[in-house]
């Protein structure tokens, strides 16, 4: 009934995406259909067309709003992190983890790209901002080593990001033990790694 009386309000579009979102985190990605969240939502099984004409539509969307709470997660993690830039590396790592350890299944559409259309701007600005993060935790590291390349600063992105992807990818694949507390000091990791002064890691 609630559903209802929020589709008569005019707010269906976001009903659809919040049901959208509840059934890939409950049941995965392989039962979802626009029938079964026009179900959720308690409308006809035609309703979501002008909204989602397809389910690649709708996946497109739900895969732009992960990015954005993916981006947040990280911002997040970073504003209540020491300012130093390992521990800022270290800090974006912690959000990267959390998100995809809270939303698993979200987390995974966003990378799936027989699934989405990365061509749609509304996907493209999303993700943009995910990898506005990544360029900001990379420049200071890029900076300690030396590297003042455009190919340099762009190969040093990519492996920090496969570290923190893979991380993320083995811990809900249960490849890895789960949890998000990384600490700080006393550990080897990649951004001690990357700022170690000569002779020793970083802390």
């Amino acid at each position: 009934m609630e559903a209802r009386k929020t589709y008569h309000h005019g707010d269906l579009r976001n009903a659809l995406l919040a049901a959208a979102l509840d059934l890939l985190e409950e049941d995965g990605l392989e039962a979802l259909s626009l029938r079964r969240v026009a179900a959720r939502v308690g409308v006809s099984h035609a309703a979501p067309a002008h909204h989602f004409p397809t389910l690649r539509v709708l996946l497109n969307a739900l895969a732009a709003i992960g990015f954005t709470r993916f981006a947040a997660a990280m911002a997040d993690a970073r504003a209540a992190a020491p300012p130093a830039p390992v521990a800022q590396l270290r800090a974006a790592e912690r959000g990267y983890l959390a998100f995809a350890e809270a939303q698993p299944a979200l987390f995974r559409l966003m990378f799936t790209e027989a699934l989405i259309d990365g061509s749609d701007p509304a996907l493209t600005e999303a993700a943009a901002a995910g990898r506005r993060q990544l360029v900001e935790i990379c420049a200071p590291a890029a900076a300690h080593l030396g590297i003042d390349d455009p190919e340099g600063r762009a190969a040093l992105e990519r492996l920090v990001w496969s570290q923190a992807h893979g991380r993320a990818h083995l811990t809900i694949e249960r490849r890895v033990p789960r949890g998000g507390d990384l600490p700080d000091t006393e550990r080897i990791d990649l951004a001690g790694l990357l700022f170690a002064p000569r002779g020793g890691a970083a802390r």
